[in-house]
């Protein structure tokens, strides 16, 4: 892909003989009209021609990581104030659009395990009491073909039981899939 994000991919045989192909990927934050939003962009815009790629050549695909991007209104917390903010711009949420949801070729697996609800957040600012208020983002995502995403049965974040037990401003985001 490109220097704005980190693509990791790797096929593993499954033991009933099927395909997953894995990836690991983080995508920068970006800043609003700066070279870095530009560059954030190219890497999204990277992702959608390998995103078809994989789902041809793979039984399953299973993308995990920070994204940076929250897809929708439900993502984020106090998404009205973040309109404007790289993390929440339409483009952004255009892009995720585009090979995400109903009638497209992969899923937000944590969403469709938790439909209609307010996250599960699994990043807090380190700033105020974000963290303590759970004002989170839902940025790192678990999204697989619908194949793989049929298979999931339950997802949930890791989230410390207190701020003072925080390890990171994210936590980790668990699917089970059968």
């Amino acid at each position: 892909l490109n220097d704005s994000g980190r693509w990791v991919e790797d096929d593993l045989r499954l033991p009933d003989g099927s395909l997953l192909t894995l990836v690991s990927a983080y995508v920068h934050s970006g800043e609003v009209e700066t070279p870095k939003q530009v560059d954030k962009y190219a890497f999204l815009e990277a992702m959608l021609t390998r995103l078809p790629e994989l789902a041809q050549n793979a039984d399953h695909v299973l993308v995990v990581g920070d994204l940076n991007v929250g897809h929708t209104e439900l993502d984020i917390k106090n998404w009205k104030g973040n309109v404007k903010n790289s993390g929440f711009l339409p483009e952004e949420r255009a892009w995720m659009s585009e090979y995400i949801g109903e009638g497209r070729a992969f899923k937000d697996v944590v969403r469709e395990l938790h439909p209609g609800e307010p996250g599960p957040y699994a990043w807090w600012s380190w700033r105020g009491k974000a963290f303590d208020n759970d004002s989170g983002w839902r940025i790192d995502l678990q999204i697989a073909n619908n194949a793989l995403a049929k298979r999931a049965v339950s997802a949930q974040v890791e989230r410390a039981e207190a701020y003072n037990l925080r390890w990171s401003d994210h936590a980790p985001v668990t699917v089970r899939y059968e």
